[in-house]
């Protein structure tokens, strides 16, 4: 089996499981979609949820954080974890919106890339979720399974991005991201699957019989 049919073995069982996905951070635009991504590093959807549904009623615009200023946004924040560096983050990209972008979150990736706290990661997922352009955000999560199902060498989130881009067509990839994600926290855990129990590792490889060991990234 090469990566292509592998490919398209792990979409019809990912489909089959997830045919409709939602996106598990919640958010009121595409701004607050920017905080919540942001938020989310190191930390559960969960917990970002929780906290920002008490948030975002009231502050949903690059210029309420501004007005706010660092240390109210650090209180509002507080129960995040590495909270007074996101509010930093928070702060300073609230303040560029502003001055650069009319208050308005930049549909480039160079753009984004450039706020403060923004990284490749986090412009992936804005330009999937927030503007709907076609984007494979890779996680350490979607690392650790593209490593166990033998769809990348494993080296590094970089890599394994290229990877999946070029064996999952283009149409499928912001439905697939969220998939990947969701399926891994259910079925492929880090420390229950292993690469031999969930339906996709006995699909792809029903031979293995050794638990996989994966590369951090």
């Amino acid at each position: 089996m090469d990566d292509i049919q592998r490919a398209k073995k792990i979409s019809k069982i990912l489909n089959e499981i997830y045919p409709r996905i939602k996106v598990p951070l919640k958010s009121r635009n595409v701004f607050t979609l920017l905080i919540s991504v942001l938020l989310s590093a190191q930390c559960t959807d969960v917990n970002v949820n929780n906290v920002t549904k008490n948030i975002y009623p009231k502050y949903n615009h690059p210029k309420h954080f501004v007005k706010l200023g660092r240390k109210k946004i650090e209180k509002l924040i507080k129960k995040i974890g590495i909270f007074r560096i996101k509010a930093k983050s928070i702060y300073n990209l609230s303040k560029i919106l502003i001055s650069e972008h009319g208050g308005k979150v930049p549909r480039t990736f160079d753009e984004l890339e450039k706020l403060p706290g923004v990284g490749h990661k986090t412009a992936s997922v804005v330009m999937s979720q927030g503007f709907g352009h076609p984007a494979f955000p890779i996680d350490t999560h979607i690392h650790r399974l593209a490593q166990r199902w033998g769809l990348t060498n494993g080296k590094n989130v970089v890599q394994t991005e290229k990877d999946l881009k070029k064996i999952f067509p283009k149409k499928n990839w912001n439905k697939l991201h969220l998939q990947i994600i969701f399926y891994g926290r259910e079925y492929c855990k880090a420390r229950d699957c292993y690469g031999i129990t969930c339906k996709i590792c006995t699909t792809c490889y029903p031979n293995r019989k050794r638990p996989i060991i994966t590369k951090k990234a």
